[in-house]
């Protein structure tokens, strides 16, 4: 059953032209021109409770639009949005005490507040009885290993301790939804890997709707099972991520290990075209090829003629190298991805 469901949504703005010199300026008071920016065209999905989305694109494209309109924040120019079978705009307190956000580069609490006192400050806010708090409460502070930094004030902890703060308070009135905005930014290797897997186990112990927006393609492979993919206002993808690589990706990369003696070469590789050889660490190589080209099956044959092959796997291209790809050819180049 949605959970989330937006039909022929859009939003429009009113960009107002300055032009310089006097004259202008007084023209403009009483007379200004403007040009209306469509930041987001005609976008429907439907989202069921319990999904993992990713929605990206670059910047510009209309995903911050998007959440707001989902939020409440702001309302639609013209379409529908639904939220839990209520329109957001229209009911946003109700909305509010049914969603969590978590914004990786905006915090929403106090840095001279202790974390006890911010899970106190965020039960009254929301309206959080004795039982599920102290329920809650146990529950991320075991998950997420906050015992050590509980009573130290927010402005004394690390970056990845305040994202395991800032998830903690999100989640406090076990909301349906969950919107992450760069949640892993700035974070390093090993507190990335802890909050992927916490953001995989709510969603799988408490079915938590999750939708991310981020740039950190890595983020989306290892959380999301579904991509909505949106450029200058429109959905260009929307499906499963496998689907996705399969679909759009041009290469695919012979990841494997071999015997290695005299009799083994590279020369003969190196002249086919459209596959490349490169080494890969402790011993393993690799074979990019375009998949226009050839087949897997192919490709493996002839590095079997070369080398002993002991082990290999076959992989796709990342998410960051397709997306890149559809970046530049529509004209994106200078816009992250």
């Amino acid at each position: 059953m949605a959970i989330i469901e937006a039909k022929n949504l859009c939003k429009n703005f009113k960009i107002y032209k300055r032009n310089s010199g006097f004259l202008e300026t007084v023209k403009s008071l009483i007379h200004r021109e403007f040009e209306i920016k469509k930041a987001v065209e005609n976008v429907s999905f439907s989202i069921d409770k319990g999904e993992l989305v990713g929605y990206i694109g670059p910047n510009g494209a209309g995903k911050s639009t998007t959440i707001k309109m989902l939020t409440g924040i702001l309302y639609p120019t013209s379409g529908e949005v639904s939220v839990r079978g209520l329109i957001p705009q229209k009911n946003r307190k109700e909305n509010a005490m049914h969603i969590g956000v978590v914004f990786g580069q905006r915090s929403q609490l106090y840095w001279d507040l202790p974390m006890i006192d911010a899970f106190d400050l965020y039960k009254k806010m929301y309206k959080v009885d004795d039982i599920t708090f102290k329920k809650n409460i146990d529950f991320y502070m075991d998950i997420l290993d906050m015992k050590e930094f509980i009573n130290r004030p927010i402005r004394q902890l690390s970056l990845g301790q305040k994202m395991r703060a800032e998830f903690s308070v999100a989640l406090l009135h076990n909301p349906d939804i969950l919107y992450l905005d760069e949640p892993t930014i700035g974070l390093d290797v090993l507190a990335k890997k802890r909050i992927r897997e916490f953001i995989k186990q709510i969603n799988k112990e408490r079915q938590i709707t999750v939708i991310l927006t981020t740039h950190d393609m890595d983020d989306i492979e290892h959380i999301c099972d579904r991509l909505i993919l949106i450029d200058k206002g429109r959905i260009l993808y929307d499906g499963k991520i496998n689907e996705f690589k399969t679909s759009f990706s041009e290469e695919s990369v012979i990841e494997f290990i071999y015997e290695q003696n005299d009799k083994n070469h590279d020369k003969s590789i190196f002249e086919v075209e459209g596959i490349k050889l490169f080494d890969g660490e402790k011993g393993k190589k690799y074979a990019s090829f375009s998949k226009k080209q050839y087949t897997s099956a192919q490709v493996t044959r002839m590095l079997m003629d070369i080398y002993e092959i002991i082990d290999f796997s076959i992989k796709d291209q990342k998410i960051e190298d397709i997306l890149n790809k559809m970046y530049t050819a529509l004209g994106n180049e200078g816009r992250d991805s």
